[in-house]
């Protein structure tokens, strides 16, 4: 089982060292974007290390544009370009962590090859709060004083925005781990359907629905798992996930779930060493 860990980082490098540090395994490779924003220098001790390639072509990311998941796209072509015939494409923050060892996490993907794990909720029916997202004109892919003004006059005057072909709208977290074949689908499709993307240039967080939506309108649809393998604490409410600490080591220990987010070494180094030893 050949196994392709994707990681967008942006920020401590240390702790990038120690996530790929305990994913290492026999046929595991570590792709590895960092934000075009950040200053790549204090990661490239990392490509010393078995099997670390980082993304060529980088990105500026912003949160809630376009531009996560235009870095995920250059990941992935630059993924099918070495020829590696993977088994799977995990995708993964820099906070990310595994909660179970890595012995389990390559039995339990080769247990379940061509499975999709992706989180996917129906916007009509189940995601009621993100229909604004996909209805209304956003300009968070784009940079500029005054884009606030403009999403208002075009949300103003213009009739609510449509999805192409009628597809339907499902998603709900970015993380995934998809089969080799499924990522190779999703940027043909892009490529061939560039309207695709025009659409989703306008959508807020589209990396939360893009990948999803493609595949659940494909044939791809039945390998589909509703489960993205990652646990996640969303109990203070916010846009963002609450950062994990040992004062959730039961929780973790106790999850379903191969991998956890977010963590924080410089706030919390202790549930880190504890989860080295419950996983090893």
């Amino acid at each position: 089982m050949k196994l392709a860990h994707l990681i967008l980082a942006h920020t401590q490098p240390l702790q990038l060292e120690r996530l790929i540090g305990k994913l290492q395994y026999e046929n595991a490779h570590f792709y590895i974007h960092i934000d075009q924003k950040t200053d790549i220098d204090p990661f490239l001790f990392l490509a010393d290390k078995p099997n670390v390639f980082f993304i060529k072509n980088r990105v500026r990311v912003f949160w809630g544009g376009y531009s996560i998941v235009q870095a995920s796209i250059n990941s992935f072509e630059q993924i099918l370009a070495s020829g590696e015939q993977y088994d799977y494409i995990n995708l993964l923050s820099g906070q990310d962590y595994p909660i179970k060892s890595t012995a389990y996490i390559h039995r339990f993907l080769d247990e379940n090859r061509g499975k999709i794990f992706m989180h996917f909720l129906s916007v009509t029916d189940e995601w009621h709060e993100a229909i604004p997202r996909f209805t209304k004109y956003h300009l968070s892919n784009f940079n500029f004083k005054g884009r606030y003004s403009i999403e208002h006059i075009l949300n103003t005057l213009l009739p609510q925005r449509q999805l192409p072909k009628q597809l339907i709208l499902v998603g709900r977290s970015q993380w995934f781990t998809a089969s080799l074949q499924s990522i190779s689908y999703i940027v043909r499709h892009l490529k061939e359907h560039p309207e695709m993307v025009k659409y989703f240039k306008l959508t807020w967080a589209p990396d939360e629905s893009i990948f999803q939506t493609i595949l659940y309108n494909s044939d791809f649809k039945k390998d589909m798992v509703n489960d993205n393998l990652l646990y996640i604490d969303w109990s203070e409410g916010g846009a963002r996930p609450k950062e994990l600490t040992i004062k959730d080591e039961q929780i973790l220990s106790g999850s379903p779930r191969l991998f956890a987010r977010k963590f924080n070494i410089q706030r919390d180094t202790e549930i880190l060493d504890y989860l080295d030893k419950f996983t090893s």
